[in-house]
């Protein structure tokens, strides 16, 4: 029986949640949509993400004006996907800060990455069709950027590549929070078909060097405590290392992609078939893999088309 296309079928709303984290930093936090966050200063605020469309970027500019109505006037990219750019627009004013490489990623495949997130998750992008562009940063930076918010430093930093070739954290070291973007995931689903997962894994270690004691990963709960944070890189660098060592044993004994998934989805549905859109990511991480290990760098761009193609293989 084919399983509907993606996340096509998700039609459960989520609330997000403001969960205050440490004194002017808050999460905007989904059970298992993509979690965004703002920190208050003196003057102004700076966002954490955006969400996928104006409309929803709006509802989380009016939870940031329960706590303040101090203007935004940096939004903080982690990392490029469509899911978590597009509501720039409703930020009004607001330079847009990111790294490097995620310019890059926006040059290269951005109008195809939007096609293909909304296919596969309609759900996240309510009120599409305000959406005017592309969204372009302002303000841009190779290995880190740090912004002094009054008494208290921002410190954006591409650890190294993982998720993406451009992800970036916000690390703010007085209070022990970090905003890990997509790099962590909290007993959700880990989407690397736009990966680099064994840079990915030693990615993951820096990180850990960071001595947060509040994390808020990409999707999932708020982590709070410093046990809890290094529980969900663990489990993060677990999924990626189960992926890679049971696709490279499958391809070593040449399996085609089919078979590749095959043994994939047999070893990992036991660890990790209960984790919000594990069913989801799954296809196109095996099909990353394979591709890294027959010597593909650098992800080939993510097509409507393609998704489809592989969809059809895979789980038809």
């Amino acid at each position: 029986m084919t399983q509907s296309f993606a996340s096509a079928a998700d039609n459960a709303q989520q609330t997000p949640r403001l969960v205050e984290l440490a004194p002017d930093v808050y999460g905007y936090i989904s059970d298992f949509d993509p979690n965004c966050g703002f920190v208050v200063g003196p003057d102004y605020v700076v966002a954490i993400d955006t969400r996928a469309t104006p409309a929803l970027a709006r509802e989380m500019l009016a939870a940031i004006r329960t706590v303040t109505d101090k203007p935004v006037r940096y939004v903080f990219l982690s990392h490029y996907h469509a899911v978590r750019v597009m509501g720039a627009s409703a930020f009004d004013g607001a330079a847009l800060i990111a790294s490097q490489a995620t310019l890059d990623l926006i040059t290269e495949r951005g109008p195809d990455d939007f096609e293909s997130e909304v296919r596969r998750f309609p759900r996240l992008f309510r009120g599409v069709e305000e959406i005017p562009g592309l969204t372009w940063p302002d303000l841009v930076f190779d290995q880190g950027l740090t912004l002094r918010l009054g008494n208290r430093d921002l410190h954006f930093r591409h650890l190294g590549r993982g998720h993406t070739a451009g992800d970036t954290v916000c690390w703010i070291p007085d209070c022990g929070v970090l905003f890990s973007g997509d790099l962590v995931e909290n007993r959700c689903g880990v989407y690397a078909g736009d990966g680099y997962v064994a840079d990915w894994i030693a990615t993951l270690d820096r990180m850990r060097n960071l001595p947060a004691t509040t994390m808020v990963p990409g999707r999932g709960a708020a982590l709070t405590s410093r046990q809890a944070v290094l529980d969900a890189i663990e489990a993060t660098q677990g999924f990626l290392a189960t992926l890679r060592a049971v696709v490279g044993t499958a391809h070593a004994q040449g399996a085609d992609l089919k078979a590749c998934f095959l043994a994939a989805e047999k070893a990992m549905v036991p660890l990790y078939g209960d984790w919000p859109v594990f069913a989801h990511v799954l296809p196109f991480d095996v099909a990353r893999m394979v591709e890294q290990l027959e010597g593909g760098e650098h992800p080939t761009p993510w097509t409507a088309e393609r998704d489809q193609a592989l969809w059809t293989l895979l789980r038809g």
